[in-house]
């Protein structure tokens, strides 16, 4: 519970840092002091690595501005803990035992035996990938800066953009194509990219025999699975509707991307308010599905997913086990997996109803209310036109909550909320109830 607490009060100090900076006049491009609430939101679009903006970031703030907010980002991806984990372990300190749980809960981890090893491995990884493919980048926009920043925005899928139209005005090749690969790199998490890595090289190191584990297959498997369905799907309904007048290289192009996005990024080639919707409805779905545990990604987790149809296939079949893979599936973890289901509707219904009541009479439609809700709890970044900027004060605020409760993860609110000790030690009789 204490490391929980400890958890939400690191973001929420990181944010107040980050806010206070952003809102300094060297931070803005008019060199005025900021409004003190956009400068909170950005901060926790920022550190919860969401990408939703009320204002455009490529024209109010400055250079400096815009490098607080990469650092913002770069620390809301890898986290508090693991970065001070990392510190601690650079500096040659131990690392406390409260510390090491909550890093095998952030990661998925269920042995604390190389943690410390896969903590610097994160943190060395990130740089690495987002170099590589800042390099990538680099032919395109001329500019290193730039070059730099959308590296950073594609692999920790924050979805900032120096440009208020997104990626509208890109070209429909190479840039998007790279900065695609790249957030799914970051949308299956660090765990993942460790177990390819050790399963196709450490072997030949040490003698080690490398293995993928369930996890890296799971998360492989329907990343691919989602992926497929929603470029098929989306294709399937824009092609002659926003994919009218493209080429078939640039609608392949387009539609890989736009393919990518709607679960972890807050970046698009096509205006979200231009899509057909039934393409938005695919959409809400997506985000409320999210990345890969021990990402930046938000949502209820692609293994989540996984858990819950393999075990509405069980039941069908008759069977009262879940098996994946040749694997058993421990009661706890789908018990975990549908609370998460609950917990996060939950929350985008209470996010939604608030915001009709913040935002009543101003103009915004309840589907894009619903979007922007969805969004902010998955922290995916996408909205419908310019809703998050229209937002009242009030309705800002019921955003940046629900992005702050996004980050967090819904077990992780959930077990905040109801965690108490049990001190009772009793089996109660068993009786049926009518269900369905």
């Amino acid at each position: 519970m204490k490391s929980r607490i400890s958890f939400a009060l690191g973001f929420l100090a990181l944010i107040a840092v980050g806010a206070v900076v952003l809102a300094l006049p060297c931070c803005r491009a008019d060199n005025m002091r900021g409004d003190w609430v956009t400068s909170l939101f950005t901060a926790f679009s920022a550190v919860c690595v969401t990408g939703l903006t009320v204002v455009d970031v490529g024209r109010e703030f400055s250079v400096a501005g815009q490098v607080v907010l990469m650092v913002l980002v770069e620390l809301g991806c890898l986290g508090l803990m693991t970065c001070g984990t990392f510190f601690l372990v650079a500096i040659g300190r131990r690392i406390s035992l409260s510390s090491e749980f909550s890093l095998m809960n952030a990661y998925g981890v269920r042995q604390i035996q190389g943690l410390r090893g896969l903590i610097c491995w994160v943190v060395g990884s990130m740089f690495v990938i987002e170099a590589v493919f800042t390099v990538a980048l680099y032919p395109h926009f001329g500019s290193w800066y730039e070059a730099v920043f959308y590296s950073i925005m594609s692999f920790c899928n924050a979805g900032f953009g120096l440009e208020s139209d997104s990626l509208a005005t890109f070209p429909r090749s190479w840039p998007v194509v790279v900065m695609g690969v790249e957030t799914i790199l970051g949308g299956i998490g660090f765990l993942v990219i460790y177990n390819l890595c050790t399963f196709k090289f450490l072997h030949r190191i040490s003698g080690a025999r490398g293995r993928l584990s369930l996890h890296t297959r799971v998360v492989l498997r329907f990343t691919f699975y989602l992926l497929a369905l929603t470029f098929i799907a989306f294709l399937a309904i824009e092609w002659n509707l926003s994919l009218k007048d493209m080429s078939l290289s640039d609608k392949a192009v387009v539609g890989f991307y736009q393919a990518v996005t709607p679960r972890t990024c807050g970046f698009c080639v096509i205006p979200t308010e231009a899509l057909h919707p039934l393409t938005r409805l695919i959409y809400e779905c997506l985000m409320f599905v999210g990345g890969a545990p021990g990402s930046a990604a938000a949502g209820m987790k692609v293994t989540t997913l996984a858990v819950i149809i393999y075990t509405a296939t069980a039941m069908c079949r008759g069977e009262t086990e879940t098996v994946m893979d040749g694997r058993l599936i421990p009661t706890e973890i789908v018990r975990e997996a549908l609370v998460i289901l609950m917990a996060i509707v939950m929350f985008a219904v209470v996010v939604t109803g608030a915001l009709f009541v913040t935002e009543a009479g101003r103009g915004i439609s309840s589907d894009a209310l619903f979007f922007e809700a969805v969004s902010a709890v998955t922290t995916t970044g996408l909205a419908v036109g310019d809703t998050t900027a229209s937002l009242s004060t009030a309705g800002r605020f019921v955003i940046m909550g629900a992005m702050f409760i996004g980050r967090l993860g819904a077990l992780t609110v959930v077990l905040m909320i109801g965690d108490r000790e049990s001190k009772k030690h009793v089996r109660f009789p068993t009786e049926e109830i009518v269900v369905g």
